[in-house]
């Protein structure tokens, strides 16, 4: 994903299209991650977590070489569909692998190592990106992303062992729904998940607005936007950080509200140095590192907590969680893009309502787990 965000302008300008069309290949790419999310996790609980990740990268291969050959929008933007549905494997299944190998109160830290080790390959692959947009043309930031697949890929063959020992155990198309009707029941569930939709939000509203900024308005070249990228980058890490030393220590619910306020604080100074007229690639990223250590504060723990209320069922929730994570930031990419005005405003408005949203989903989780505490006979052990 963030590695052809230094490229959106340029593919624009080649293809003489608006901003809203070149925008679909951000959020019709999303949208597939979210529907692929859905299949991936009650098919790996069924047959493995291995096959399933083997297919997803064979996908994700195949709709690479399409972006590469694309001599028109629409090939691009089908090429962006398929490379997404397969990629979404690793997001679903990383997480899914974790919960089947630690219980409980680990899994949280491992998560939070688990995705500090992620986050270096955002963190450099727009300043990649950039560079190979900036030297050569938008068209090497897929050769680049096939030959890492073809990589990836090999790997995963060599080195993944099956982790799901339970699997084959699942009943078919009707297992999954009610797996998924099971979920949706809890409001514990729907608490962890929504948080983790709201943070994921503030972070594609702003890739999705950044990029234009820097090039387009601020006149700055794809690769300065690429290196501006890495403090937000590293802002998560640092989240991330805290999150693991401090796992077992803080509770869940208390990482997640401290991370939440601090997403708030952050997109509160970038607005307020928007409204007193200081738009400049340092008041665009420094406030948003803020709010990125926020994120990396809190998400390991939301995506751990929707694992933990049914773990029996931690393919099914790990890709629940990411069909909504990854929907409700393609609506917010899109918006972005329509409403583009060459001001801050659209991708600072929506950051905004992500980061009010994951800070009313992490309090009403709090009053439920809460009342969980107090009546742990009454609520079950899956309420």
């Amino acid at each position: 994903m963030q590695i052809f965000l230094p490229a959106l302008p340029a593919v624009q300008a080649d293809f003489a299209i608006s901003a809203g069309v070149v925008q679909l290949t951000l959020s019709l790419s999303l949208l597939s991650i979210a529907l692929a999310t859905l299949a991936y996790g009650p098919l790996s609980d069924r047959y493995g977590r291995r096959p399933m990740l083997l297919i997803g990268l064979g996908m994700f291969l195949a709709g690479t070489l399409i972006c590469v050959l694309a001599q028109g929008i629409e090939v691009l933007i089908f090429g962006r569909i398929v490379q997404a549905a397969g990629g979404a494997a690793g997001m679903v299944l990383a997480r899914a692998v974790v919960r089947d190998l630690w219980g409980h109160h680990e899994a949280a830290g491992v998560i939070a190592r688990l995705t500090m080790v992620m986050v270096v390959a955002p963190m450099v692959a727009p300043a990649i990106g950039g560079l190979l947009t900036d030297l050569f043309a938008w068209r090497a930031v897929f050769w680049f992303s096939a030959f890492a697949g073809v990589l990836i890929a090999f790997w995963a063959a060599l080195q993944l062992p099956e982790s799901h020992a339970g699997r084959g155990r699942a009943e078919g198309i009707g297992s999954m729904l009610r797996g998924f009707g099971h979920l949706l029941g809890s409001g514990r569930f729907c608490g962890y998940v929504a948080h983790t939709a709201f943070s994921s939000m503030i972070f594609f509203a702003f890739i999705s607005g950044a990029p234009y900024l820097m090039v387009n308005v601020l006149e700055r070249p794809a690769t300065e936007y690429g290196l501006w990228f890495m403090a937000a980058s590293v802002g998560f890490m640092a989240g991330n950080f805290i999150a693991i030393r401090t796992s077992g220590r803080w509770s869940l619910q208390g990482l997640m509200l401290t991370g939440s306020i601090l997403s708030v604080i952050g997109v509160g100074i970038s607005a307020g140095l928007v409204l007193a007229g200081h738009l400049s690639p340092m008041g665009l990223f420094l406030p948003i590192s803020l709010t990125m250590v926020g994120n990396g504060l809190a998400m390991p723990n939301a995506q751990a907590g929707a694992l933990n209320v049914f773990p029996h069922r931690a393919g099914t929730a790990s890709g629940f969680s990411g069909f909504a994570q990854m929907a409700l930031s393609a609506c917010a990419i899109q918006a972005v893009g329509q409403l583009h005005n060459d001001t801050a405003w659209p991708m600072l408005t929506f950051m905004g309502l992500g980061a009010v949203g994951a800070l009313l989903a992490i309090l009403a989780v709090n009053r439920l787990e809460a009342r969980r505490d107090v009546k742990p006979a009454a609520a079950g052990p899956e309420a």
